[in-house]
């Protein structure tokens, strides 16, 4: 099981495939890129999606040089010395971005489950065999759009709804989670995701009007490397204060924000936070201090699956996450992600469970490095 070959592919879909083409005034490229990542061995192959940052191309060019020499021949089971190896690398001479190494570490735990011929969550140590699911919005420039969405998930039998509040005009976003909760009624759950868009002033007004309003989270309203105007906002507030899926370098960056209550949920994914060993680590830790770690999306169904696999290994988390509209995202595998009524299953095929659409990543390859 030692790494013969590592290949790393840039993708685009056509233009229009993203649902949006701002955030916040920011203008975000129409077609919809990402990376494929491929880890080959004597006798087997594990293939898994990557972030592309604002170019694939860039990304691909720059992750294929750096990780290449590091995992060149390696055992595959090697993945902690891997990670550590990484890390050390990235700090030498990389300084890669968050969600550089995270597709690699799946694959190596991918090849490893799939010799094992077990599905990733039971090989990493299942917990439990379904999950619900809540959805979350893209920013949009009218009210009428989120009420729509959040009704929408309620009915499909999503177990919550997260607004990313337009964030240009305080007061407007407070009257949206008025009107949020207006429109779902009190039986549904609700969260704030306001994008790190607020003063500290602004997220204790929002705060305590979401504890009024019954919210089951405020996530993000500030940076979240602000550790002590966090850890004060966590303080006033009683409505749990999320956090720390930007963060770099999890599990370590996130120690303080959790021994020090800077957060009081932590959150991780396998493509920002170092793939399934970061994200692991990260939710260990916070299971020690009896803080849920709730899994981040990470937009792309290959990843989100990755995640669900997660979930299935991880007691102290609540939710998968998908972003929506969920069909912009449901494309690079051969099956739908196993969701129904807004519960999620975890597959029990070995390895991912499901198939990468491989006539899909050939058709929208537009450079491959390496192999």
């Amino acid at each position: 099981m030692r790494i013969t070959n590592f290949q790393v592919r840039a993708c685009r879909l056509d233009p229009g495939a993203m649902p949006i083409n701002t955030l916040r005034g920011v203008e975000v490229n129409s077609a919809m890129e990402f990376l494929v990542y491929t880890v080959d061995t004597e006798d087997d192959s594990a293939s898994m999606f990557g972030f592309p940052g604002r170019s694939a191309k860039g990304a691909a060019l720059t992750a294929h040089a750096t990780i290449a020499p590091v995992i060149a021949g390696e055992h595959v089971l090697d993945r902690e010395r891997l990670w550590h190896d990484m890390r050390r690398a990235d700090r030498q001479w990389g300084h890669l971005p968050v969600y550089t190494y995270g597709p690699v570490d799946c694959c190596l735990w991918l090849l490893a489950a799939q010799h094992a011929d077990q599905p990733l969550w039971r090989y990493l140590g299942g917990f439990r065999d379904s999950i619900p699911v809540y959805v979350s919005s893209m920013f949009h420039d009218s009210h009428t759009a989120y009420l729509d969405e959040a009704c929408a998930a309620k009915e499909a039998g999503y177990a919550a709804y997260k607004v990313h509040p337009p964030g240009t005009d305080y007061r407007e976003d407070l009257k949206l989670h008025h009107a949020l909760r207006e429109a779902v009624g009190d039986d549904f759950e609700l969260m704030s995701d306001p994008v790190q868009c607020l003063s500290l002033e602004q997220a204790v007004r929002l705060g305590r009007a979401l504890e009024k309003l019954d919210y089951r989270w405020l996530e993000e309203p500030l940076a979240d490397e602000s550790f002590s105007a966090l850890r004060e906002l966590s303080r006033t507030l009683d409505i749990p204060v999320a956090g720390c899926e930007v963060l770099a370098k999890h599990p370590y960056s996130v120690a303080e924000c959790i021994a020090t209550g800077v957060v009081d949920i932590v959150r991780a994914d396998a493509s920002w936070s170092g793939g399934v060993t970061g994200t692991l680590k990260t939710a260990r830790l916070a299971e020690a201090f009896h803080v849920n770690c709730e899994i981040h999306t990470a937009i792309y169904a290959p990843l989100e699956l990755v995640n669900l696999h997660l979930c299935g290994a991880i007691a102290n988390n609540s939710f998968l996450e998908l972003l929506v509209p969920t069909e912009q995202f449901a494309f690079g595998l051969t099956q739908a992600l196993p969701v129904e009524n807004g519960v999620a299953t975890m597959p029990e095929a070995a390895g991912l469970g499901i198939g990468l659409d491989w006539d899909l990543i050939d058709a929208v390859t537009v450079e491959c490095v390496g192999g």
